[in-house]
């Protein structure tokens, strides 16, 4: 047989093979990685997927949490994975489009290495302070960060994720000049925000929600395009004068590289399906987190949107491959 018809069989063969696996997936456990701890909020959003997946086909799909390095642990095993659909990743968008262009000797490329399933949740993000601060609105909070350079603190999970580039993003188009106090997390910065220790911070609501209703926080504006479900009545960042600050954190699926495009296809419908059940997205967006399923091209262009708006930040504030 000459070499083009070689090739040409090897190839229909193959197209065959993936066909037919697609359409019997799966046919064996399935691996959610999580980057985050037990409990977190990603966490919490996989082991529900994964119930919903078990029940609708009859395999189990399992949650193992490898936390750490920001992300980079789990996202480093399933990148390094089988492509076969088995092996799925709970990615958070912080360590998608933000990790490559802070560290410098990542193990994998996030961008690269991991083919993009569907979006889950978009987390409405909410500029927040401590009780204490005398101010009411975002425009009280200029003047008086204006009054005072460098002595109202802002708290973060961490130096170059969104809950750090978002007050940043925030301090750059106000004019204002902040302090940053990095933590090991957002809980222990939460806890000293209530306290009074820091001065604002940039968070996720969803996490801040029951804090806010007991006026242990108080929030001024939340960072999206329109106004938050959860919070009616609280403006955002753009209607209060800002249009260049507005941005959402997000978790998703996401696959090793190289993963048969009707796996994926297969694993993005089945979760839309789940998602779309009214009484789930109601409870959800009345904290803050907004289902948002989507096809792997509409995720894939997500990701390459945020990436370069967050690459170009993080490039002005001289924070490239800094760690």
């Amino acid at each position: 047989m000459p070499s083009l018809l070689r090739a040409f069989a090897a190839f229909s063969v193959a197209s065959m093979s993936a066909g037919v696996a697609a359409q019997d997936y799966p046919v064996r456990p399935i691996r959610i990685v999580v980057a985050q701890a037990p409990a977190s909020g990603p966490d919490l959003t996989a082991r529900a997927i994964a119930q919903k997946l078990t029940e609708s086909w009859g395999q189990q799909v399992v949650v193992e949490n490898r936390a750490g390095a920001n992300g980079i642990i789990g996202g480093d095993l399933v990148a390094k994975s089988k492509p076969d659909g088995y092996t799925m990743l709970l990615g958070v968008g912080s360590a998608i489009v933000i990790n490559p262009f802070v560290y410098k000797n990542l193990p994998f490329d996030p961008l690269r290495d991991l083919a993009p399933v569907t979006q889950i949740f978009a987390n409405t993000f909410g500029l927040i302070v401590t009780p204490t601060l005398p101010v009411a609105s975002v425009k009280e909070l200029v003047t008086l960060a204006k009054a005072r350079p460098n002595q109202l603190t802002y708290g973060s999970a961490g130096l170059g994720n969104t809950t750090h580039l978002g007050a940043e993003l925030f301090a750059a188009a106000s004019g204002v000049k902040l302090l940053h106090v990095p933590y090991k997390g957002t809980t222990p910065a939460q806890t000293d925000l209530m306290s009074g220790h820091i001065s604002l911070m940039f968070v996720t609501t969803q996490g801040v929600a029951p804090h806010i209703a007991s006026g242990k926080i108080r929030i001024l504006a939340t960072c999206g395009t329109k106004r938050s479900a959860a919070f009616p009545a609280v403006p955002t960042l753009v209607e209060s004068g800002y249009p260049g600050v507005a941005f959402a954190g997000w978790n998703g699926l996401l696959a090793p590289s190289g993963t048969p495009a009707e796996i994926i296809n297969k694993v993005s419908r089945e979760v839309g399906r789940h998602l779309a059940v009214p009484e789930y997205r109601e409870r959800m967006a009345s904290l803050g987190a907004d289902p948002s399923p989507n096809t792997p091209e509409a995720f894939a262009s997500l990701i390459k949107v945020e990436a370069q708006m967050w690459s170009r930040l993080i490039r002005t504030l001289g924070l490239e491959h800094s760690q």
